[in-house]
């Protein structure tokens, strides 16, 4: 299944659940002060759980040391890809250490059945089931904002593969985020009225899961099967262009250096929207930890080494923080 093709870890799946999303229009959640507090969670990482809809949710959180409580600080909601789960995603993608220099807290989420629901055929099992994934990441993060003086307008959502079609999902579907990262994803199922949001996206040219000009991937299934998988909805630049349109941008403009081709359009208010390409790379969190032997199960190739994706994610939220 198409984006049931990421860097695994053998852990227990996680239970079902939870009430059916429905595209609606952006829930508006203004940014408000955040007054410092003493923080309720140890630095390092620790096992969060929530219930939403009546179905517990979990979810790990990572605090540098050396990060001060004594001001609101980012948080970074990082979003693993179908068959992995938060553990996965924190050791595998750089962010703890990228949080360290850096400063500012990693949430990672961990989906029901190591899946995300973004749209009716979209993704495993929980496609099927009823399952808001939108209302768990929402509650997660009011959650973390209860525990960690958290800047509401510094609030991110990055992803890989069906967590990246999440956090495209988020930026349709809410106004938690003052920006999205997405790699190897692309947005499925409708999206009426997104609120204008900044956005990176990051993809290989030879990914054969999700493939860049928008043809079928090697695991789509059309919805149908033990596992539903169904990915459309154009090639990555066309979605670009769309929330180009969606922010009011002007003519992008592009540089490539070697692999890497990097197109930028700059927005009103601040924000961008910028796509960078990779050429050859498959479907893989470009600069990540290499994984042998999962690689091998999967037919995946290793991470390219031509950018450091966590990198440029963070470069880019950390210059666009949520105005107004």
């Amino acid at each position: 299944m198409s984006v049931f093709i990421v860097l695994i870890a053998c852990d227990a799946a996680q239970p079902s659940g939870q009430g059916t999303p429905t595209p609606t229009a952006p829930t508006r959640s203004a940014a408000v002060a955040v007054k410092p507090r003493s923080p309720s969670v140890a630095a390092g990482s620790s096992d969060h759980s929530i219930t939403v809809a009546g179905t517990k949710r979990t979810f790990r959180l990572y605090r540098p040391a050396n990060l001060s409580m004594s001001k609101p600080v980012p948080l970074v909601v990082m979003l693993h890809g179908a068959l992995g789960d938060g553990r996965q995603a924190e050791l595998a993608y750089g962010w703890n250490a990228e949080a360290d220099r850096k400063g500012f807290v990693v949430a990672y989420p961990d989906g029901l059945l190591r899946s995300w629901v973004v749209s009716a055929d979209c993704c495993g099992p929980s496609a099927h089931g009823g399952v808001d994934d939108v209302a768990f990441i929402r509650d997660m993060v009011a959650n973390v904002s209860n525990q960690l003086p958290i800047d509401p307008a510094r609030i991110y959502a990055t992803g890989i593969s069906n967590g990246g079609m999440l956090a495209y999902r988020l930026a349709c579907d809410t106004t938690t985020f003052a920006a999205i990262g997405v790699v190897a994803g692309k947005q499925l199922g409708q999206c009426p009225a997104p609120a204008p949001i900044s956005v990176i996206h990051v993809h290989g040219t030879g990914d054969d899961v999700v493939p860049y000009d928008g043809s079928a991937g090697k695991m789509n299934n059309d919805g149908q099967g033990l596992i539903p998988v169904k990915i459309d909805g154009g090639s990555v630049p066309d979605q670009i262009g769309k929330w180009r349109t969606i922010d009011r941008c002007g003519a992008p403009q592009t540089r490539t250096a070697g692999e890497v081709t990097t197109v930028l359009a700059h927005c009103p208010d601040g924000r961008d929207v910028e796509l960078i390409t990779i050429a050859g790379a498959g479907h893989q969190w470009p600069g990540g930890t290499p994984m042998p032997a999962v690689e091998q199960l999967l037919g995946l190739p290793p991470p390219s080494q031509a950018l450091n994706a966590t990198d440029s994610i963070w470069q880019f939220f950390s210059t666009h923080p949520r105005k107004g």
